[in-house]
């Protein structure tokens, strides 16, 4: 039974009003990481999230350090920190269809909404009042811990890698950056782009783009049609698109959800490739047969594959651009732990090959797996049982946290494997109950995981 838990839950309702002022100023600043920006490293945006995240860890009492930009870390009190907690404060962009501002936080029917809510300002956030709680409440801690955060978790983890480079991470480490119960398990990831030529017919485009992240389901497409009128497009469209015109001008719109949980979007690219494709315009042949809109597996380019702990892989064309006769396109990849990043491109390139494609760039990670046996994982469970009163087990994705190059750490949260927070999304959210569930398991967690010897 965890000693706290009761002290916890009252403590979390009775200052919830300054939690949620808190998880507004950070929402409010538009931390999209840039590279190409006068503020180095990572634009304007991210240092000032990184800047509030350092003051937050300050007015803690919490001894900080800027890391050149790349990230700021925290230390609760003195000694090598046996515990390391990794969140990241930057957000992927706010894209479009968003019924509420997403650089604002709005609070409607049980539920927080504003970009970086669930992934991972709003998480980050639970572990600060965790910690505050920790302190207010004058809990006894034994070892020091240490919290970092990030700002360029979304750009691909530089900041991470640059952090190690500089820090040793403890021997626990745990991000609120995945799922619960306590995610020990990580597909494999592969970002592919690839492009060719794409001589256009009398049927086709002038121009189309749909997508603009390659780790998002694509839930918009803006086209300029070429020989096929509005109408014809919007006949030969599959459910659960839709389109407005504007004279030649398109919109179409499905709905974006992260790479790793396209069954929870509705692709715009590949609705489109095989609408021209019904409509007789041939160039499109080729994108559609690859990518068939619906499979989600990779199955038509003989991928498909699955493992009994990490189940079936995904692989999702999320980027389309066509302008003239060039097409330049983006792919998104998430495999079992059973395969090899090597071994997927070996079977996806011949494909591409075959069908007048080149592959431009393709950056790859490995799987990532820990031990369901090891002492932190065994700890995370307990807590999790305990704050939610639900059996914990380990759990498997295809969403690579911010852990996945962090031997032995794992994701502990934020949101539950049954929820669809729309992470990267438009309306990205997280319920109060999820939220305060955050607060609780945080908090717990990191008293059972400092307070022994």
């Amino acid at each position: 039974m965890l000693g706290y838990k009761q002290a916890f839950e009252k403590y979390f309702e009775d200052n919830f009003e300054e939690i949620l002022a808190s998880l507004g100023e950070i929402i409010a600043i538009r931390s999209v990481a840039v590279t190409d920006s006068v503020v180095k490293p990572f634009g304007e945006g991210s240092a000032r999230a990184l800047k509030w995240g350092q003051e937050q860890l300050e007015k803690l009492g919490m001894k900080t350090v800027n890391v050149d930009g790349y990230a700021v870390h925290g230390d609760y009190m003195e000694g090598e920190p046996a515990l390391t907690v990794l969140s990241h404060l930057d957000t992927v962009p706010e894209g479009e269809g968003w019924s509420f501002p997403p650089f604002e936080l709005t609070q409607k029917d049980g539920v927080l909404y504003g970009r970086g809510t669930i992934d991972d300002k709003g998480p980050s956030v639970a572990v600060l009042y965790a910690i505050k709680a920790i302190r207010d409440l004058k809990i006894p801690i034994k070892r020091n811990f240490r919290v970092v955060f990030g700002g360029f978790e979304e750009g691909g983890c530089e900041d991470i890698a640059y952090y190690k480079s500089k820090y040793k991470l403890a021997d626990m480490v745990f991000t609120p950056d995945g799922s619960f119960p306590v995610l020990n398990c990580e597909k494999g990831l592969i970002h592919l782009t690839f492009s060719g030529d794409f001589p256009q017919s009398e049927k086709g485009v002038v121009s189309l783009k749909a997508g603009t992240v390659i780790n998002a389901v694509p839930g918009r497409a803006e086209l300029v049609l070429k020989g096929i009128s509005a109408e014809q497009l919007a006949d030969a469209l599959p459910k659960g698109v839709t389109l407005e015109a504007e004279g030649e001008r398109c919109v179409i719109t499905g709905k974006s959800a992260h790479g790793s949980r396209p069954e929870n979007g509705t692709n715009t690219a590949t609705a489109v490739a095989e609408a021209f494709t019904k409509l007789n315009a041939p160039q499109f042949e080729r994108i559609s047969k690859l990518f068939v809109h619906g499979d989600m597996c990779g199955k038509a380019m003989g991928l498909g594959f699955s493992d009994e702990i990490s189940g079936e892989m995904t692989c999702v064309l999320t980027q389309l651009e066509i302008s003239g006769d060039k097409l330049t396109a983006g792919v998104d990849i998430r495999f079992p732990i059973d395969r090899k990043s090597s071994e997927m491109i070996s079977i996806i390139a011949p494909q591409l090959t075959e069908n007048g494609f080149e592959i431009t760039s393709s950056d790859c990670m490995e799987p990532h797996y820990v031990d369901k046996d090891s002492k932190l994982v065994q700890t995370l469970l307990k807590v999790y049982e305990g704050v939610s009163g639900e059996k914990g087990e380990c759990i498997a994705e295809g969403g690579v946290t911010y852990v996945h190059d962090v031997e032995g750490g794992v994701a502990f949260g934020a949101e539950f494997p049954w929820e669809n927070n729309n992470m990267h999304g438009a309306d990205e959210h997280i319920s109060v109950e999820t939220f305060k569930a955050n607060l609780n398991m945080y908090a717990n967690a990191i008293v059972e995981l400092t307070s022994g010897e």
